[in-house]
């Protein structure tokens, strides 16, 4: 029963490390071919939870049935399958989603900001604008002069880091 307590706590022990390492036993197996192949088969996380499944589910069949010890490797390894399978189908989930896209060019046509390094007549200074509600900072163009402090409207991106404004008029 030892041993199989062990694996347990063992296979918990690496969770908490895969956890703190993120990602290091996939970039020691990524080195070898056939493993790119297994696509997150093999991930510390998909192993931890197969060993402390495995170490606990058997520990468990020993001590309740009269199995002995191939009926509890018998338990433990389908239990052991199961678990690391969910844990892998966690981490595609987690990894394929999608809903987070990165912002484009065209999200900041319309953002009102203010500027935070003067804008001289076509120049450029810096303004700090709200996008997805962050505070960005980014080169600004402006066809006439425009003071620090000014609250303006971005009416086109140049690019992922400059645009053009024109100052709010109320």
């Amino acid at each position: 029963m030892a041993w199989f307590l062990g694996l347990g706590i063992t296979g918990v022990v690496l969770l908490v490390l895969s956890l703190l390492l993120d990602g290091v036993l996939e970039g020691v197996l990524s080195a070898v071919d056939a493993f790119d192949a297994l696509d997150g088969l093999l991930s510390l996380p998909v192993v931890a939870a197969f060993v402390s499944m495995f170490g606990f589910s058997g520990a468990i069949a020993l001590e309740t049935t009269g199995w002995g010890v191939a009926g509890a490797i018998g338990a433990g390894v389908p239990a052991g399958a199961v678990t690391g399978w969910f844990a892998y189908r966690l981490g595609r989930a987690l990894t394929d989603d999608r809903s987070g896209a990165a912002p484009r060019d065209e999200d900041l046509v319309g953002l009102a900001g203010s500027v935070v390094t003067s804008i001289p007549a076509g120049g450029y200074g810096e303004v700090l604008v709200r996008l997805s509600g962050l505070p960005v900072k980014l080169a600004a163009r402006s066809e006439v002069p425009v003071a620090r402090g000014a609250e303006v409207w971005v009416e086109q991106a140049l690019s992922s880091t400059a645009v053009s404004v024109r100052v709010v008029e109320r």
